[in-house]
């Protein structure tokens, strides 16, 4: 075989195919590293967000008239502090994961003075102390007050298991399945992470709230944006191979 036939120019309408292909390609390309690169700047501005929210001075949370408006990017890890009576009876408790250890979290419904119920995260127990008989000095009578981290409600349940009332199994932060399996009328419709003030007998413990971002998103940029650099580099290196074989053929003609 020549080197005329080995490099034998393709047709006009297969260039324009692969033409269109390799474009179609880079704009893609491009175009998700640009989202990224966008995603980066919201990501940025979340986690600036959350920090002033967890640093400020704790404010009265969300009443009644504003519980339908609340949501996770207004709303969530704002600094809040709430003052009622625990409605230790109807505490529930949420399988939970932490530095301390497998184990639950205590989310007891807290009355606020203004009749309003409000589910605290009181913080982890370990699995031996699920049962609030063996750590009854934590059972708080009486009036108190909350200081801690507005969170979001956390419906159905974890990772392929499901809330399950009935059987007082719960798997995730769910409050209106919690409110409803305890009875509780005028709930609001998120939950408070109670900050790391000791309770009493030292259970449940608070402060345990994991605030994490991950924020890989110029990574991905960077990704993209150099798949598309190395894509120009393929097509410039097939121009030139197709010239050199248009080139070829018309020496060898």
């Amino acid at each position: 075989m020549t080197g005329a036939e080995a490099h034998r120019p393709r047709s006009t309408a297969t260039l324009i195919v692969l033409g269109a292909a390799a474009l179609t390609m880079f704009l893609g390309l491009l175009a998700l590293g640009v989202w990224q690169v966008e995603r980066r700047a919201w990501k940025l501005d979340l986690i600036a967000r959350v920090d002033q929210r967890v640093a400020a001075e704790p404010v009265a949370p969300p009443g009644p008239a504003d519980w339908a408006g609340v949501n996770a990017d207004r709303d969530e890890y704002r600094h809040v502090h709430i003052s009622g009576r625990f409605l230790n009876d109807r505490e529930a408790q949420v399988t939970a994961s932490t530095v301390k250890g497998a184990g639950y979290w205590v989310m007891t419904p807290l009355r606020a003075d203004d009749g309003t119920v409000v589910l605290v995260n009181r913080g982890f127990v370990p699995t031996e102390n699920r049962d609030p008989a063996t750590r009854a000095a934590g059972q708080v009578e009486g009036p108190v007050t909350v200081t801690g981290l507005l969170r979001i409600t956390e419906p159905k349940g974890g990772f392929l298991r499901s809330n399950d009332p009935a059987a007082e199994r719960w798997y995730s932060r769910d409050v209106t399945a919690i409110a409803a399996a305890r009875g509780l009328t005028n709930a609001a419709p998120y939950f408070i992470d109670a900050d790391a003030a000791p309770n009493p007998g030292g259970l449940p413990i608070g402060g345990l709230t994991v605030i994490s971002f991950p924020n890989s998103h110029l990574v991905y940029a960077i990704t993209w944006f150099g798949l598309a650099a190395l894509l120009l580099v393929g097509v410039g290196y097939a121009v030139r191979s197709e010239r050199r074989g248009r080139r070829d053929s018309k020496g060898s003609a």
